[in-house]
């Protein structure tokens, strides 16, 4: 019996797909005609990606993993929708842009893939959706070839404490072990539309559980950025700023800016150590 948080984010997102399909918010004809989907610091941190093998976890419809294959990346997508897949692999041989994309909750990505990488890329609300980060950082772990990076951008978590139309904290940061349930039905593509399924299990995770999981696994980490801007407006107050072909939301001037996104860089050991040194410290997070 599959389990029931999984089966009804699945059926949650496989609504969505056609609703954001044909939303503004993804720009999807802009993009069909040529505008860039990854924002300049994604592209920055990474670095150069022509000719490296890259899979992109929870892809839904395949934007940003086609925008990587116009990086000139070998690029692979992943997700738990067969509806996202789908339109994914539609979007890339309407483009006649060369990639797979595969059908499997991300937990299952080793076994379905049955490949290694150079590069996972992954975030913007991927990790919210996943209840045990530890499984999450093994399978990434996994999926990279030694010498291989992590490239996660992500919307700060603190972010989460609040309500959706203030700062008034409505949450605990760390959050309910068992996650929350939620029954809702909107998106936040705002377009006014509802789905059909509108329950859904949602998981905040504290930055230490996902540093201190990527540790855990192995990985080394490089990079650590925190943001005070988004890329979408999570409250109504924030104002837009133009930064390049991208838009990216802020505080308004003369509010105290707050974290809003983060992204972490994290590689894999080209040789594995034999064993983790005895004085080793890692961030404290929740068990």
């Amino acid at each position: 019996m599959k389990r029931a948080w999984l089966e009804a984010n699945r059926r949650l997102w496989d609504d969505r797909v056609p609703i954001h399909v044909g939303s503004e918010f993804y720009g999807l004809a802009a993009f069909k005609a040529g505008a860039a989907v990854l924002h300049d610091f994604e592209l920055q941190e990474v670095g150069e990606v022509a000719g490296k093998s890259l899979v992109h976890l929870q892809c839904h419809f395949g934007m940003d993993t086609l925008g990587w294959a116009r990086q000139d990346a070998q690029v692979t997508g992943l997700d738990f929708s067969e509806a996202a897949i789908e339109a994914a692999r539609s979007l890339a041989a309407e483009l006649d842009i060369a990639a797979r994309f595969e059908t499997a909750d991300v937990y299952d990505a080793v076994a379905v893939l049955g490949e290694r990488y150079d590069a996972v890329y992954t975030g913007r609300g991927a990790l919210i959706w996943l209840p045990d980060l530890s499984r999450w950082a093994r399978v990434v772990a996994e999926l990279l070839r030694p010498g291989g990076f992590l490239y996660l951008t992500e919307f700060h978590p603190l972010t989460d404490m609040f309500a959706d139309d203030s700062l008034e904290i409505v949450r605990d940061y760390f959050g309910p072990p068992g996650g929350y349930e939620l029954e809702d039905g909107m998106t936040y593509a705002e377009t006014g539309e509802r789905t059909a399924n509108v329950r859904s299990y949602e998981w905040n995770h504290p930055l230490a559980s996902v540093v201190g999981s990527l540790l855990d696994a192995g990985l080394q980490v490089d990079r650590f950025t925190e943001y005070p801007f988004t890329v979408y407006r999570r409250f109504p107050f924030l104002e837009c700023e133009q930064r390049g072909a991208r838009r990216i939301y802020r505080m308004p001037e003369g509010h105290r800016a707050l974290p809003l996104m983060y992204s972490i860089k994290a590689s894999k050991p080209v040789r594995e150590p034999a064993h983790a040194p005895a004085n080793s410290t890692r961030p404290a997070r929740d068990r």
